[in-house]
């Protein structure tokens, strides 16, 4: 049986106070930062081989099921917003379809053919990475899609739960990491979910960063799509360039970025 499907260490659950529950699955929660950090030299590997195809113009694809496939999107959709990349960079592919994003399609993840199937609508090809979102590790439509990517050249990854798993194995660089028994027996969206979050954040924040979209500790190529944004990038001026609050203002509705703000401003 896979780790991540092994007996909770808690039993009796509807016998604990509401602060017995919080608490105890705050502690679980605890051990996840640990178990990516032993993943890290892994992790390393991966980021590196994306950096280097999306400066080739290449892009980075999640294949997943479930709660992987929705967290794979969750990721994919926040690179545009943050980093000011074109929304066809990173792409998230749930198995089942859109539609599963918010409601489980009955064994769509059973499917081995369907992942490379969907990868080819967007014309893949070896220029681009694969990577591979399953908990347990053992999801048919991640491991067939990775076999086929890697079979005709193409970059693979995954983001697995369990040790010696058949999707790690179908991976060029994978990345494992071990979180264990659930709160909830089986409950992957918990500590395994968490992980895999804590991941993927690492591996688009990393990338982003080595690809120049990121200046000093500042998200500079953003996307300004609400006040919140606006009032930020303003902020930022202010920081960078010593600049009063008006005059920066007016320099990023200007120039509508602030990247291209600073760079005008320093070209003065």
């Amino acid at each position: 049986m896979s780790t991540t499907e092994s007996a909770s260490h808690y039993n009796n659950l509807e016998q604990l106070s509401v602060q017995e529950l919080l608490v105890s699955i705050n502690q679980e929660d605890k051990t996840v930062p640990l178990a990516v950090e032993k993943a890290i030299p892994q992790l390393e590997k991966l980021v590196e081989v994306t950096v280097e195809k999306l400066r080739q113009g290449g892009r980075l694809f999640y294949i997943g099921a479930g709660t992987s496939g929705r967290l794979g999107i969750v990721d994919a959709s926040e690179c545009p917003p943050t980093y000011g990349v074109p929304h066809g960079m990173v792409i998230g592919i749930i198995a089942g379809g859109d539609g599963a994003i918010r409601k489980a399609v009955e064994f769509a993840e059973d499917d081995e053919q369907q992942a490379w199937l969907d990868l080819q609508e967007h014309q893949i090809t070896d220029k681009d990475v694969v990577v591979g979102i399953a908990a347990s590790g053992r999801t048919p439509y991640v491991i067939g899609g990775l076999k086929t990517c890697r079979n005709t050249g193409i970059s693979t990854g995954c983001i697995v739960c369990n040790p010696g798993s058949a999707v790690a194995a179908a991976a060029e660089y994978p990345v494992e990491v071990i979180t264990g028994p659930e709160f909830v027996t089986g409950s992957t969206r918990m500590k395994a979910g968490t992980a895999q979050k804590l991941v993927l954040n690492m591996l688009t924040t990393a990338t982003m960063v080595r690809l120049g979209k990121v200046k000093g500790n500042k998200m500079v190529d953003m996307q300004l799509s609400n006040h919140k944004l606006v009032d930020r990038g303003t902020r930022m001026l202010m920081e960078e360039l010593q600049l009063p609050e008006t005059e920066a203002a007016a320099l990023l509705q200007k120039h509508g970025n602030v990247r291209a703000a600073i760079e005008a401003y320093e070209k003065k």
